[in-house]
């Protein structure tokens, strides 16, 4: 079948536009130090990379004058429309020679002192970085490979792996992650996709409850295979409050069997990613910070300092005009030279979209900046999408593993997503709210008298939240707060002294 012209011109687009997507896509997931280390990477493969080097004592403006190896103010601006295709690029980086002959003389060469003294820089810097350690999403990104998926499903399961919890749990709606209005058959990729992830390892990941977390982590075969899935999928709750007899008259099995059931369960475990969360605390570097100006109003501003800048080496430019190069040693100074602008332009994307959604989040938590934690207002990524104009996708990469400094600490830009419920007034009221109103309620309750999950629904409503009996009992055992029985057994064993339990104490 032959195309026509515009089919094969949407065509052509395509194989241009999309490794610049992708790498776009890439940067602007990067946390400022992985951004540094990538850099840094770029640097030892790409020959035509240049480094802006500035001496800080000396003022801004004096910095090309007495800095000889600095490139000039045209060489900086080097960031194109991304629209253009490769040989327009190419044309507007040869045609600079002829423009600014002066630029671009014998000066520009790095001389070999030069480069062994960046080539040391660069080792030491390298060589002092702390190395980022495997995270769950790494783990699991990777074992996709294994797998031959559909493009949409693999980007899908890359979706659902990114808004994994610390502990493995997919704690959204699958709906959530899709774009608005989605046709029906986006949601049945995106169950094929979770499907595929909950077949990775570790055992468990993906689940969206701990009932499922445990029942992935079966297999046929096992020790008391089919007496653990009966207990798992029916009478977790029973378990949890020992309540064996009643379990025994449902299932007609022994006490005995019951008891080498419940010890079996306990080789499996319910928080599948907390190995990686715990074995790596990293030192959080901002990249953004948010400042009040003269009128009172936050602005953020991109950490963008530190991180190295660069442009293309005009001595490369040049080599590749002078003809005096074999065409396979041309090919590939041009593939250098292109892989080069599509990293300067791609971090210049990153930095802007990172201000633009910093700046609309800051915008809509100013309560939050101002008053606490408890005054946060309820937030959703599609929301600043649309102010932003961008896709939700890329809001997610945007704020993925990015940390903001505030006048109250540093906290990660996801920490402002949060969803709510309405107050008794008709107002949106944040979950992280009514979670702080939950835990002040049990702090200061009659410790002789535990409040149930129904008086806390109660108590909560006297505070102006409507919130239903499930949620309440969903964000206690999220929050490790036991029941009011187990809350009033352990002040019968301990009295007032020793430290209240958690739900996820062994006795609890």
């Amino acid at each position: 079948m032959r195309l026509s012209f515009g089919q094969e011109l949407r065509m052509v687009q395509k194989q241009v536009l999309a490794p610049r997507m992708i790498q776009s896509m890439e940067i602007l997931q990067l946390p400022i130090l992985a951004l540094q280390e990538r850099i840094e990477q770029e640097m030892q493969e790409n020959p035509t990379l240049e480094l802006v080097e500035e001496d800080p004592d000396l003022p801004e403006e004096n910095v090309d004058l007495e800095n000889p190896n600095a490139p000039t103010s045209e060489e900086r601006e080097l960031v194109v429309d991304s629209t253009k295709n490769s040989e327009e690029d190419f044309e507007r980086l040869l045609n600079m020679n002829e423009e600014w002959p002066d630029h671009f003389e014998e000066r520009s060469r790095p001389s070999a002192d030069r480069v062994e003294e960046q080539s040391m820089r660069q080792h030491d810097t390298m060589a002092n970085m702390v190395d980022r350690p495997q995270t769950l999403q790494d783990y699991l990104h990777d074992q996709l490979s294994w797998f031959d998926l559909d493009p949409e499903v693999r980007q899908l399961a890359d979706r659902i792996i990114y808004n994994l919890d610390p502990n493995g749990y997919l704690t959204g709606r699958l709906e959530d992650l899709l774009e608005p209005d989605a046709p029906p058959q986006r949601l049945t990729l995106a169950q094929r996709a979770l499907a595929v992830v909950q077949r990775l390892d570790p055992p468990g990941v993906g689940a969206r409850d701990e009932r499922e977390c445990l029942l992935l982590q079966l297999t046929p075969g096992m020790h008391l295979y089919e007496d653990l899935r009966t207990l798992i999928s029916n009478h977790l709750e029973d378990l949890a409050h020992n309540r064996l007899p009643v379990i025994a008259r449902k299932t007609n099995m022994t006490l005995e069997a019951i008891d080498a059931t419940r010890e079996e369960l306990k080789h499996l475990n319910p928080w599948p990613g907390a190995t990686f969360a715990s074995a790596y605390v990293p030192s959080v570097t901002p990249d953004v910070t948010v400042e009040q100006d003269e009128q009172g109003r936050y602005q953020v501003k991109v950490e963008d300092d530190r991180t190295p800048h660069l442009y293309i080496s005009p001595f490369y430019r040049k080599l590749l005009s002078s003809g005096e190069m074999k065409p396979e040693e041309k090919e590939y100074i041009k593939r250098k030279i292109n892989a080069a602008q599509w990293l300067i332009e791609s971090i210049e994307q990153r930095r802007g979209t990172l201000a633009r959604v910093a700046q609309a989040i800051v915008d809509h938590q100013t309560e939050f900046l101002e008053k606490g934690p408890e005054a946060i207002e309820p937030l959703k990524m599609q929301q600043i999408a649309d102010k932003v104009k961008v896709h939700v996708t890329t809001v997610s990469r945007a704020v993925d593993d990015k940390w903001i400094q505030t006048a109250r600490g540093i906290f990660p830009l996801k920490r402002f997503f949060v969803g709510g419920t309405v107050s008794a007034d008709g107002e949106e009221v944040a979950w992280d709210a009514v979670r702080l109103k939950l835990q002040e309620i049990v702090d200061h309750e009659d410790k002789q008298k535990p409040l149930s999950d129904d008086d806390l629904v109660g108590e909560l409503a006297k505070a102006g939240l409507t919130v239903a009996r499930r949620t309440v009992t969903k964000y206690r055992k999220a929050m490790n707060i036991p029941s009011s029985r187990q809350r009033r057994d352990w002040l019968k064993r301990e009295g007032s002294n020793g430290t209240p339990p958690t739900a996820s104490d062994p006795e609890v």
